[in-house]
């Protein structure tokens, strides 16, 4: 083989593999687009339930959606998964049904410090950080997927 020939196939072989880089760029995101849509009826049938526990059905999904999703909004499912994960976490931790438990009439076994804990992670879950990052990713899964993302 002559030397003006091994830098072309290098050339060659180099200009595949930055092809087969960039295509590969696509994947996450239409995986995550694939995983927004087929999780939009889930979503769709935890909003309709009208159940108070929709937001940790809605979990799962979520944890679906933060599974698959791009670098670019990896942070925004995190901190909307760790808020709903310290809100359960209270709740459990204080022994209270999520279902039933009142922060205007707490149940008696539900402590003065439990009852702060509770409400400072569904504060937190509220938080403006919070809606901001959801609202960021409800926009990019109709901006980008063409998929409305809504509980």
């Amino acid at each position: 083989m002559s030397p003006s020939r091994a830098p072309r196939g290098l050339g060659v072989l180099l200009a595949l593999a930055l092809a087969a880089s960039t295509a590969g760029c696509a994947d996450p995101q239409e995986r995550y687009c694939d995983t927004v849509a087929d999780q939009q009826d889930r979503l769709s049938e935890i909003a309709g339930s009208g159940d108070a526990l929709a937001l940790f059905e809605a979990r799962e999904v979520y944890a679906a959606l933060a599974a698959d999703a791009p670098d670019d909004i990896a942070d925004e499912w995190r901190l909307v998964l760790d808020r709903i994960d310290a809100l359960e976490r209270a709740l459990d931790e204080a022994g209270a049904d999520p279902e039933a438990y009142d922060p205007e009439d707490p149940p008696a076994g539900v402590d003065a410090r439990e009852q702060a804990r509770i409400r400072q992670a569904a504060e937190d879950l509220v938080d403006l950080d919070v809606v901001s990052a959801m609202g960021d990713l409800e926009q990019q899964a109709l901006d980008v997927c063409g998929t409305p993302l809504r509980l």
